[in-house]
């Protein structure tokens, strides 16, 4: 028997729902909607009588103040014209809420409720077309990925399926090359032909064919994204061989510096460093892009749920304290007619993967304190969702204990099809018809059933209960078992592991990625403890297997063996794969142009554009005051709305002592030199931490390529160049890189045109700074005070945002002196330390213009600046290029003027000096080279401009 209720707002109400799909219309070209109404739908499988309905209405799912219901009918139509629509989730796709309510049901005593799921109806009127109510559908109201239209007939608890087993191979021994090519491409093995036939003689070796789980398992641990075997390979590269570039670049640099406070280093899920005499902090950053492209809302729910398991699966467990993101979108203006197939609109994109983020930090209750989001044509067909987590971990529980005879238990969400072929899929590129062959590669997160496994294992590791832990991440149980049981062995009862449903096949199993999943190694004296402990805590727990000593993977389902592999081969047996890399400057022609006359209008445009503007509608709806130790947070100044350098942490409340998070991002210049592209990111993610008070003594970095097809030879000599930079500038400025992550073949496949993405390097950056008390923030504290400038500008237009809004070129990016830039963030760290500086703000997209606007707006002063005064190399005689030239290495300092002597003694042997003053008159004045007024500007029109662009 299954009950129906339904429930909407009052009329009184706003319905931000119901304007959300209307104003998603207009920008669709659809103006023909009166009117739309949106309605809750919770379907309930059991015998219930009406008390127990009214019941669950009443005092679980209806707000009596502000909805009403009706039970076992739909509310009526309010126009007899009126379109109904409802949305539900596809068979097998997570259904949180519904998990939720059921839990509800059972606490108000009712026992009769055997399954739940939940829908969504739209009730729209006007004068629609029958091709504007699919795009509606299409575009505005579900994701056919995960979500279908209710039909009036449908069965909403559709049957499972049944278990039929049936143990597969796979015809290999005697496939020929176009036969091995085809096996791969079929099963989105994205191996290529070396891989394949390396196998194909492990397995003749052997006498026998593969059975599809072997397959599938070696592909997963031999996919880019697991093995990196790009960058892990032989590349020739200007008439030498490379042999292993992440060894040559950013493994080499971490070797040679050799920094003692460096406690684990690309050897586990996240680096950690050290951070006091007790505990020791993890981070790590991951990719999920070709998810979220596909479906932005759980592609980006479940990259954040999957990186917060990183520092937790991090040596014996780290507790997550801080959540970072990076977004890169499509142009939000591009019209829907301009669309490739198979592509979703940016906007469309951005709003599900901000939703995503949200909602899995906030309801883990995890401080999202951090990031950045940028705009370019070349996301279009490849969105990338950078997310990253901190964690904090005891130093005595940084490494983990490996034994044979183990129990492997795995714990927290059970396993569906969601997330098949994610690591594979992940390696590929994306094309027209990805939505829908992949569609099963997109995982949907259920952060509540995280946050209770995060919280038990905490106690369980405080109690030393499990010898080892790793999460389920890209591959499954196939990578989480394989990579952990690597020295040992394991056998796997795959029967065994707890499912969502019935019909899922052993393969489907090992590979599933479903979510919240971690697995952890226990002692047999260990056992009855920990079960207990996750039985009292709800949380599911199932003993799956047990460790080995004969360095084999055994996988059973129902007592027949499915596959035998070794350890070393699936570890080391991957062929070393060779490419050849050429990089060659691009023919940029210099723009030759005279500057507008009105320079004040042009930073307006400037502080409008999406890469510069304000990202507070994004920003407002993260939490970053949870766990109560945000100290610098996303939003600084008088008002709380001006930008923040990097976020401050204190992860331990009775300690001033804190972590740092920033980042550096400029893929703009990776068109122009991916070599000084990459050194700008560490340039600007390591003056971001400086200017909110951190230093360089214990700082560390993290890379994160994404690039696009390797395969080709110019697209890798980038890459090549890029991590040729990462180790020179990390070099000088002694800053290891602890862990990283790289996403390659981010290109779309549309015809024959092929969208790659621009070259893009993220370099995130963590700091410990002993004292939180000495934070600085970028916005101007006090009328009189004087105003600095530390560093050199240069005329260096390339990839700049002047050049980019004026649609200009030029082949000059910012340059980077390590040497010259080293001393000058020591100088402004000794003066943070002295407490001298008062404010202290980056030039970065914009330049100077656009930061000397930033730092006025957000403090509420005005500004007087003197572009004469500033600090230049070369000559410069345009006032355009010494306002919006974004040089790196640059600061702006707000300095009391008691503080003048001791500031400059600091500065003597740097390029600085004095360009201005803060104003009480709330307007930002800027002279030029000649000494005129070239504009003064109300600091609040200035602010309107910042933030109209994305104000949602």
């Amino acid at each position: 028997m299954i009950t129906r209720i339904e429930y909407t707002l009052q009329s009184s109400f706003h319905d931000s729902e119901a304007e959300s799909v209307e104003k998603g219309a207009h920008d669709l070209g659809i103006d023909g909607i009166e009117a739309v109404r949106f309605f809750t739908v919770t379907y309930i499988k059991g015998n219930l009588s009406s008390e127990d309905k009214t019941r669950i209405a009443e005092q679980l799912l209806v707000d009596p103040v502000t909805q009403y219901y009706e039970i076992d009918q739909k509310i009526a139509l309010s126009a007899d014209t009126a379109w109904s629509i409802e949305v539900t989730f596809n068979r097998g796709v997570t259904d949180m809420v519904a998990e939720t309510t059921l839990k509800g049901i059972a606490d108000l005593g009712i026992e009769t409720a055997e399954s739940a799921k939940t829908a969504r109806r739209y009730e729209i009127s006007g004068s629609l077309s029958d091709s504007d109510k699919v795009l509606i559908v299409e575009k505005l109201l579900m994701n056919k990925v995960n979500e279908h239209v209710v039909q009036s007939d449908e069965d909403i608890f559709m049957p499972t399926q049944s278990d039929h087993f049936e143990l597969k191979h796979t015809p290999l021994l005697d496939a020929d090359d176009t036969e091995l090519e085809r096996i791969s491409k079929e099963g989105d093995l994205f191996l290529n032909l070396n891989e394949m036939k390396t196998i194909q003689e492990y397995f003749k070796t052997r006498d026998r064919e593969p059975t599809d789980i072997e397959l599938e398992t070696l592909a997963q641990t031999w996919s880019e994204h697991c093995s990196h075997k790009t960058l892990t390979g032989r590349v020739e590269f200007e008439g030498q061989i490379i042999d292993n570039p992440l060894k040559e670049t950013i493994f080499k640099v971490t070797r040679e510096l050799q920094k003692p406070w460096c406690l684990s280093v690309f050897k586990d899920n996240s680096g950690i460093i050290e951070f006091d005499e007790d505990y020791a902090v993890c981070f790590k950053v991951e990719t999920h892009n070709h998810p979220s492209a596909i479906e932005p809302y759980g592609g980006a729910n479940t990259g954040i749920g999957g990186v917060i398991r990183d520092p937790l699966g991090t040596g014996m467990g780290a507790k997550p304290i801080i959540n970072t993101d990076v977004f890169c979108f499509g142009p939000l203006n591009m019209d829907h007619k301009d669309l490739p197939q198979g592509v979703l609109h940016p906007k469309r994109v951005m709003k599900g993967v901000v939703a995503g983020v949200r909602d899995y930090g906030n309801r883990m209750g995890i401080p999202t304190s951090n990031g950045s989001i940028y705009f370019d044509p070349r996301y279009l067909g490849n969105p990338l969702v950078f997310c990253g987590n901190a964690g904090l971990i005891p130093n005595t529980m940084t490494e983990k204990n490996v034994q044979s005879g183990d129990y492997i238990i795995v714990v927290g969400g059970r396993t569906g099809r969601d997330g098949i072929h994610g690591a594979t899929a992940s390696s590929g590129e994306l094309h027209e018809e990805s939505e829908s062959t992949w569609s099963g590669a997109v995982q949907i997160g259920n952060p509540i059933v995280e946050k209770k496994v995060v919280d038990t294992l905490l106690q369980a590791r405080d109690q030393n209960l499990y010898n080892a832990i790793t999460d389920c991440g890209a591959g499954g149980l196939s990578s989480a078992i394989g990579e952990l049981a690597e020295t040992t062995g394991a056998e796997v009862n795959l029967e065994r592991v707890p499912l969502k449903y019935h019909g899922l096949s052993y393969m489907e199993i090992w590979i599933s990625e479903a979510q919240e999943r971690m697995v952890i190694f226990v002692s047999p004296e260990n056992l009855y403890d920990i079960l207990t402990l996750f039985q009292s805590e709800d949380v599911e727990a199932t003993i799956i297997g047990r460790t080995t000593n004969d360095k084999k993977l055994y996988l059973k389902y129902n007592e027949t063996r499915v596959g035998e592999l070794d350890m070393d081969f699936l570890h080391n047996g991957l062929p070393k794969i060779e490419r050849k890399a050429e990089w060659s400057p691009p023919q940029i022609k210099e723009s030759i142009f005279e500057p507008a006359s009105d320079l004040g209008s042009v930073l307006k445009q400037l502080l409008a554009q999406p890469n510069i503007c304000s990202k507070e509608w994004v920003i407002r709806q993260y939490d970053h005051e949870v766990q109560a130790g945000s100290v610098v947070k996303p939003l600084v100044g008088v008002e709380n709305d001006g930008p923040a350098d990097a976020c401050i942490t204190r992860p331990l409340l009775n300690s001033n002592k804190a972590v740092i998070l920033s980042n550096g991002f400029n893929p703009k210049y990776g068109l122009i030199n991916p070599y000084w592209m990459a050194a700008s990111a560490i340039d600007e993610t390591l003056r971001n931490l400086v200017c909110v008070g951190g230093n360089l003594s214990r700082t560390a970095l993290l890379d994160n390529f994404c690039w696009g097809n390797t395969n080709k030879p110019d697209r890798l000599g980038g890459l090549i160049r890029a991590a040729e930079a990462c180790y020179d500038m990390a070099k000088v400025f002694e800053t290891p890189f602890i862990s990283g992550k790289d996403s390659l073949n981010n290109e779309f496949q549309s015809g024959d045109q092929s969208i790659s993405i621009p070259p893009t390097l993220l370099i995130s950056a963590i700091s410990v700074m002993d004292d939180a008390r000495k934070a600085v923030t970028s916005d101007l504290k006090q009328s009189q005070n004087l105003i600095y400038m530390v560093g050199l500008t240069r005329s260096e237009m390339g990839g700049s945002h002047y050049y980019d809004l004026l649609g200009k070129s030029s082949s000059y990016v910012p340059i980077v002196n390590p040497q010259m830039a080293k001393m000058i963030f020591h100088a402004i760290s000794v003066a943070t330390e002295k407490n001298i500086i008062r404010a202290c703000h980056d030039c970065s997209e914009g330049g100077l213009g656009v930061a000397i606007a930033e730092m006025a707006f957000a403090g509420g002063w005005g500004a007087s600046i003197f572009l004469d005064r500033v600090p230049k190399n070369g000559f410069i005689s345009r006032n355009d290029l010494m306002l919006f030239s974004e040089s790196n290495s640059r600061f702006l300092v707000e300095v009391s003027p008691r503080d003048k002597t001791d500031f400059e003694a600091i500065m003597h042997e740097l390029p600085f000096a004095q360009i201005g003053r803060v104003l009480e008159k709330p307007e930002l004045c800027a002279y030029g080279l000649n000494g005129d007024q070239i504009f003064s500007i109300d600091i609040n029109t200035l602010k309107e401009h910042w933030q109209k662009t994305i104000r949602w």
